[in-house]
């Protein structure tokens, strides 16, 4: 006989979220798999000037940052820019969309990890077939996500500080370049226009590349209701997040430039690496490429756990089966949440190379921000009893246009992430028919 399907939130999410560990969470959040492994593929679509999309990507996540912060201040739940979405415009189709475009972006981006983790990063150690990798990491990734909500962020911690120390070396020996007169400053102002299009071209096919690199400060509005006092703690830790975030990025990419030739740095799937071995410090590389992969692994271990607690969003909103918010009394995690989206990014995991899951990851999110900078706008007739961040009215605006020209064939993207993407929304949409036939059904006649 089939068991009774428990009902989605007997349970409440446990907030042992504070803000210093929310600032961290973001920023271990943002950093990992972009800068580590895309930064020569940027390299290669912009030349020397590496500094410059990572600079736009800047602008253009604070503008839609701003617009997240507003939100999630004003609504402090799970679910992030499909509750968002569903408040708007009230559609339900419209925000199962929404919601399936950012769960798939989370495993686009960990499955772009996990390939990353089989790379030349681990080639430094031994060679092992990036898929078989990829699998085994994602289910020790679910192992961790379903002890609970502390241990996750509590070890995301730990790989936040082994990260940015491993970024920290390459700013240092960008440092020592300079101080040395080392490398070629030339190399900063070339930008590559032999690929068609000229200088525009080359700008927005890099800044969609590595706009990559700069999502995430998005996941941590779902852990809304595991934050402590959220409307207070969230500005801050986002705005810090991001503004930390792009410096880094921003010097990274000087280094990176001034030392190593785009050429190179295109070719490699661990451009870090070079910069270390061409650095002119005594820095093992075996160690630069043992905190690399802690740094991967902190990106897929981040975007899972804000996948499961998506689907557990969803589930308390009613746009998909209830079942899927079932919440483990014990450990108090979203269990079937966790299993179902380990289960689908085992299947991502052999769709694609690194470049192609990290550009479908940055265009399905660019998609979701031009909906998410609109519901903004929308949303200011509905006013909530407590006070929330307002962003200045144009800049939603402009980073709803933003968006949607960094998401648009303007940017020169591979017509397979458009492919890919369409791929993924399609497998949505039959699920959103599925799940309104059952709903149907299960209403009562007359």
């Amino acid at each position: 006989m089939t068991p009774p399907v428990p009902e989605a939130g007997p349970v409440s999410l446990k907030r042992a979220i504070g803000p210093k560990l929310l600032i961290l969470f973001i920023v271990g959040d943002i950093l990992g798999t972009g800068v580590y492994a895309l930064t020569g593929k940027v390299a290669g679509k912009v030349g020397g000037a590496l500094w410059a999309p990572f600079l736009i990507g800047f602008v253009i996540a604070l503008l839609t940052a701003m617009s997240y912060v507003e939100l999630v201040t004003k609504y402090p739940r799970a679910a992030g820019a499909a509750l968002y979405t569903q408040r708007a415009f009230r559609t339900p189709f419209l925000t199962f969309m929404v919601a399936f475009a950012v769960m798939c972006s989370g495993l686009t981006s960990a499955s772009a990890a996990a390939r990353a983790i089989g790379g030349d990063y681990l080639e430094e150690f031994v060679t092992v077939p990036a898929v078989v990798v990829g699998v085994v990491f994602i289910v020790a990734v679910a192992l961790l996500n379903y002890r609970g909500v502390s241990e996750s962020v509590k070890t995301n911690i730990v790989f936040t500080i082994i990260e940015l120390t491993g970024l920290v070396v390459i700013i240092a020996i960008g440092v020592y370049a300079v101080v040395t007169g080392a490398g070629e400053p030339a190399r900063l102002t070339e930008f590559r226009t032999d690929q068609g299009g000229g200088l525009l071209l080359a700008l927005l096919g890099s800044t969609a590349l590595a706009f990559f690199a700069f999502v995430g400060f998005e996941d941590s509005v779902n852990m809304a209701e595991e934050t402590q006092d959220p409307s207070r703690n969230f500005p801050r830790a986002i705005f810090l997040g991001v503004a930390i975030t792009s410096v880094i990025y921003i010097l990274v990419a000087l280094t990176s430039s001034l030392l190593v030739d785009y050429r190179v740095l295109e070719k490699s799937s661990g451009p870090l690496l070079e910069v270390v071995k061409a650095g002119g410090i005594s820095f093992p590389p075996q160690l630069f490429a043992a905190i690399a992969m802690f740094a991967v692994a902190n990106s897929a271990l981040i975007n899972m756990m804000m996948a499961s607690r998506l689907v557990y969003g969803l589930a308390g909103e009613g746009v998909v089966p209830r079942a899927l918010g079932w919440v483990d009394p014990r450990r108090r995690t979203p269990v079937v949440g966790i299993l179902f989206t380990t289960a689908l990014a085992i299947a991502l995991i052999s769709t694609g190379e690194i470049a192609g899951l990290g550009d479908t990851t940055a265009f399905l999110l660019l998609c979701v921000f031009v909906v998410v900078n609109v519901a903004v706008l929308v949303l200011r007739k509905d006013t909530v009893e407590h006070a929330h961040y307002r962003v200045p009215t144009a800049l939603p605006v402009i980073g709803a246009v933003l968006a949607f020209v960094l998401a648009s064939p303007l940017t020169g993207r591979p017509a397979e992430v458009y492919i890919r993407a369409g791929v993924l929304m399609g497998i949505g949409l039959l699920l959103w028919v599925v799940n309104w036939l059952v709903t149907r059904r299960q209403v009562p006649a007359g």
